[in-house]
């Protein structure tokens, strides 16, 4: 099979059937897929558009599937890349070797990369570099060699230590010979790799409180004396430790096991049995201490961090996407109401379509009077505009608007319903210049305002106007690095503009820019020309718009939808290209196209001619492949299906519900807010939101969250806990009365085996007790007995033989009987 040539900035490399093969392996899918979407998307093809329209070339992927596919070319090209600009810098050296070279060319990671072209780094004057300065570099290769001449080291300095540039001593000497060697051994990139291994397996955090932390630190007093190892650290805890080591509250130390370090480098070095053997040891415990472990240090804790910021990127990014997704709440008219105290409560009426045709403003707080004013004014409103829908921001003074709109449901509308809408971010949009241009006559109070009932309208199209970290899903979305989160947040907005589709003559520029294919300044020329011109009669006028060519109409048009157009298949997911097709299922079906306006009742006579065609030999026939047939046969059967409109749609309240009236076991009906790693956050009405913890969630134990739950659910929930000093609410989503499973790892506890009198261990950090406490409210845990009540079998037996791996700790022990060997050996 031919190679894919992959462009990479200024070179290029061939994306080989073994490249491919790799990446394949690693996805479980063919080379072939590989090799098809690298063409597809060297082609300048957006993900969106192969996703839906290349099915044949791709094997019907999904759109994770080719992103996954994208990045991993990506880190490919960026290796290639590298190791190019490696064996240049090494070759201007004149110092490319043919085996150096084929090491270079085989490297598969950044890591092996930078290892390789360490000694060749550019270097500031090292001690290393002073000593040959000095002329000891003859000595140290002899040391390093075991030169059988030299019968004692410092007779073999004497030699260095009369110079032109003064009198040494031959401590100096030596001293300087281990430098060159130390340097040796610290750039060896085996050795590194040696190093590296043993740090993450046995290396740990280790964090204590500054003086700083004392005085305004304390919102980070669980970690003031935590420790942990580094391949347990979870990301949030991550994140929260380099948060608190930049503010100046904590001290964080990496710690590992040299000492094991040492023998297994002297090992791999063939050292063991060397004439110097105790110098060497000396000079590799320096280049350990000096020049290995600092480095790992910071390699260490940067690929901590790395991981702990893809995943909040990935928990925003899912938090984002499922928000972005909410059902449309369409063909209804909304009073959408600002809360606020001292400057009121702003209204804005928006009618069916997310106009708005009325702003006013009350004052729910002060005397009783007042909020009987209030609460009539709201029913005159509502009333005149024949509103039934009332959308509350969630911000100040929401619960206290919350209250009079009841009261006017209880006295003046028992029709009327209303909601509590996430207002995160109203604000920043309706100071920003889309705001600015879309309502310039109108305040900035009122912007947000028709904001807030926008959201509860078509939540796609409003919060896609504003800066995705401004909309309160994330985690730790500021401590990330902001060109990642950025990618990542506009991949999901790409994904989910794409995945729903655009109405080309409603549409705003900010909901056009994400469109596959589209920019910024071709959104703003399609809005310029539907003032101009008025709405679009078909696609191909698309190609009327300056800036719209063959490409961008190709990648754009199936994507945006026209309705009562003068060309019926506008209105479907059907692209252009294969509208010929169409026309051929239509006849073969016996319908005209205008069937796609036809009502419901009509429709289900089309779907039983559609379930009734043979789709294998259509699909052979018209000499079109089955996904796309698939895709025809689906936009004939629901031309205009929206993929919000199969979610759940929003919870409508009548009336308020309250902190005290909540008792354990009551059943709630709730909102997902937001997701993190410890659990959900749950609108019940209430001011505040209810804390569903990850132990709560399933009756077995779980470890992700995201599994179970996503922003915008619907969910059924149980009060597990109310705490009304601290105003908070637990919640559950087990049924009261079902049973829970035990964690597999822990086994019953025998009654004989604990005394009355004995405790349960103490969590050895804040943040262990806390697992305890919430794993034994859930049921989920079961305490141990003490370690010194459990007896033991003595084990009579001979003690097992250890590998040398096992002694020097490169591989694990796997038992007791091997540890106590280890320690008797260790004693002799």
């Amino acid at each position: 099979m031919d190679a894919v040539e992959i462009q990479a900035n200024n070179s290029s490399a061939r994306f080989s059937e073994r490249d491919a093969e790799q990446i394949a392996s690693e996805l479980n899918l063919t080379s072939q897929q590989i090799l098809n979407v690298i063409a597809l998307l060297d082609e300048g093809n957006t993900v969106p558009f192969i996703t839906r329209y290349r099915k044949e070339r791709t094997g019907n992927l999904d759109e994770v599937q080719i992103r996954d596919i994208q990045k991993r070319v990506q880190s490919k090209r960026q290796i290639w890349e590298r190791a190019s600009t490696i064996l240049r810098l090494i070759e201007a050296q004149q110092q490319l070797t043919p085996e150096l070279k084929a090491e270079i060319e085989k490297a598969d990671t950044l890591k092996r990369l930078e290892d390789l072209y360490r000694p060749y780094r550019p270097k500031r004057t090292s001690r290393a570099a002073t000593a040959r300065k000095h002329g000891f570099e003859p000595l140290a290769n002899a040391i390093w060699a075991g030169d059988a001449s030299i019968d004692n080291l410092t007779n073999a300095a004497l030699q260095y230590t009369k110079a032109e540039d003064g009198a040494r001593t031959t401590e100096d000497v030596l001293k300087g010979a281990a430098d060159i060697l130390v340097e040796k051994i610290g750039e060896d990139p085996d050795v590194r790799e040696i190093s590296r291994k043993i740090a993450w397996r046995s290396g740990k955090l280790t964090v204590n409180a500054t003086k700083k932390a004392e005085e305004s630190g304390q919102e980070y007093r669980d970690y003031f004396n935590y420790s942990e190892q580094v391949v347990k650290v979870p990301h949030h805890r991550t994140m929260a430790l380099n948060r608190g080591e930049k503010s100046g509250a904590l001290r964080v130390r990496f710690e590992w096991a040299d000492d094991s370090a040492c023998m297994s480098i002297a090992r791999h070095l063939n050292l063991n049995g060397h004439r110097f053997h105790e110098f060497l040891t000396e000079v590799i415990n320096d280049a350990l201490s000096r020049l290995i472990q600092p480095s790992l240090d910071r390699e260490i804790r940067r690929e901590l961090t790395e991981k702990a910021e893809k995943h909040a990127v990935s928990v925003f990014a899912q938090n984002l996407k499922n928000l972005l997704l909410q059902p449309p709440l369409q063909g209804q008219r909304i009073l959408a109401i600002d809360p606020g105290l001292r400057t009121g409560c702003k209204l804005a009426v928006l009618d069916e379509l997310g106009y708005c045709v009325a702003t006013d403003l009350v004052y729910v707080t002060g005397s009783a009077d007042k909020k009987g004013f209030a609460r009539k004014k709201l029913a005159e409103v509502m009333t005149e505009h024949q509103c039934q829908l009332v959308a509350i921001g969630n911000g100040t003074a929401c619960r206290e608007t919350e209250e009079v709109i009841t009261e006017m449901i209880e006295q003046d509308l028992p029709q009327a319903r209303y909601l509590i809408v996430n207002e995160a971010g109203a604000s920043i949009y309706s100071a920003s210049p889309v705001a600015r241009e879309e309502f310039p006559d109108l305040d900035a109070t009122i912007r947000g305002t028709i904001s807030i009932g926008r959201r509860l309208q078509d939540p796609l199209s409003e919060l896609v106007k504003i800066d995705p970290q401004h909309l309160g899903v994330g985690m730790y979305q500021h401590d990330v690095n902001s060109k990642r989160l950025k990618e990542s947040l506009d991949e999901v907005i790409e994904s989910c503009v794409n995945y729903v589709g655009v109405n080309l003559n409603t549409a705003s520029a900010s909901l056009l820019r994400h469109v596959s294919g589209m920019n910024q300044l071709i959104a703003r020329r399609i809005t310029e020309w539907r003032e101009k011109h008025g709405s679009f009669q078909s696609r191909k006028q698309l190609l009327d718009v300056a800036g719209v060519g063959e490409a961008t109409f190709t990648q754009a048009a199936g994507f945006l939808k026209i309705d009562q157009g003068s060309e019926p298949l506008d209105s479907t997911w059907i692209h252009p290209e294969s509208y010929e097709h169409a026309y051929k299922v239509f006849e073969q079906l016996e319908l005209p196209p205008d069937s796609l306006k036809s009502s419901a009742q009509d429709r289900a006579s089309i779907i039983e001619k559609v379930g009734q065609i043979d789709k294998g030999g259509l699909s052979k026939n018209l000499k079109i492949g089955l996904p796309t047939l698939e895709d025809i046969l689906e936009a004939i059967v629901r031309p205009r299906r929206d993929p919000r409109a199969d979610l759940p749609g929003p919870i409508f309240k009548q009336g308020v519900l309250k902190l005290e009236q909540l008792t354990e076991g009551m059943e709630l009906q709730g909102t997902v807010l937001n997701v993190v790693d410890f659990g959900a956050f749950v609108d019940v009405g209430l001011k505040d939101s209810a804390l569903i913890h990850v132990s709560e969630m399933a009756n077995h134990f779980i470890e992700n969250p995201y599994q179970f739950v996503s922003v915008g659910d619907v969910i059924t929930a149980w009060v597990l806990g109310v705490d009304l000093e601290r105003r908070r609410v637990s919640l559950t989503l087990i049924r009261p009365g079902t049973d829970r499973q035990p964690k597999k790892a822990q086994r019953p506890t025998k009654p004989a085996e604990k005394p009355a009198s004995a405790k349960t261990a103490k969590p050895a950090t804040a943040s262990a007790k806390k697992t305890a406490d919430s794993g034994n409210n859930s049921g989920h845990q079961q305490k141990k007995p003490p370690h010194q009540n459990r007896k033991r079998a003595k084990n009579k037996g001979p003690l097992p033989k250890l590998t040398d791996e096992m002694k020097t700790g490169e591989q694990p022990l796997q038992g007791f009987d091997q540890l106590k060997a280890l320690w008797n050996q260790k004693k002799k």
